[in-house]
């Protein structure tokens, strides 16, 4: 069974994330998108928040299943039996980025393999972190993340001026 990894931190999940996660299912037998917990980072949504709009956004995908990971992207992979690990790429720097990890991956687990996958052109500008400056100041997110995203957050912001 050739079973991938997703790594990511999907903070939050975006529609180039939809975009590299349909085009990579006709090429592997199950995807997991891993959300990857990083101390050096502090999210802006739960993992569990980040689960859900995965599983929400693929229920109707049975090769797909999400996990939260914390450690060595390889070790996540020995855990769930993936022999490949997915990477989206959407300029060049990126892929001199993704390659040094792929390497080091490579270096830590030979039989663990790094796929690239180059998004649309109409994704390229659409990165987690932008994406969170334009929450941060109001601004309007639609046309970056998937419906089920936007209602979750605009949910979260009607408690928060509740509160």
């Amino acid at each position: 069974m050739r079973t991938a990894l997703f790594p990511g931190t999907f903070d939050p999940v975006t529609f180039g994330h939809v975009d590299i996660i349909e085009r990579a299912l006709p090429l592997f037998d199950k995807l997991v998108i891993g959300i990857g917990i990083n101390s050096s980072k502090a999210p802006m949504f739960s993992a569990e928040l980040r689960v859900q709009w995965l599983d929400d956004l693929f229920r109707h995908e049975k090769k797909i299943a999400s996990v939260i990971y914390e450690g060595l992207t390889v070790d996540c992979c020995k855990k769930i039996g993936a022999g490949y690990i997915l990477r989206g790429i959407r300029y060049v720097n990126d892929f001199e980025y993704e390659k040094a990890i792929a390497d080091m991956n490579r270096s830590l687990d030979e039989t663990i393999e790094t796929v690239f996958l180059t998004c649309l052109p109409k994704y390229t500008s659409v990165a987690s972190t932008l994406v969170r400056d334009v929450l941060r100041y109001g601004g309007d997110v639609s046309q970056f993340v998937p419906p089920v995203v936007l209602d979750s957050i605009q949910q979260q912001e009607k408690k928060e001026r509740f509160i």
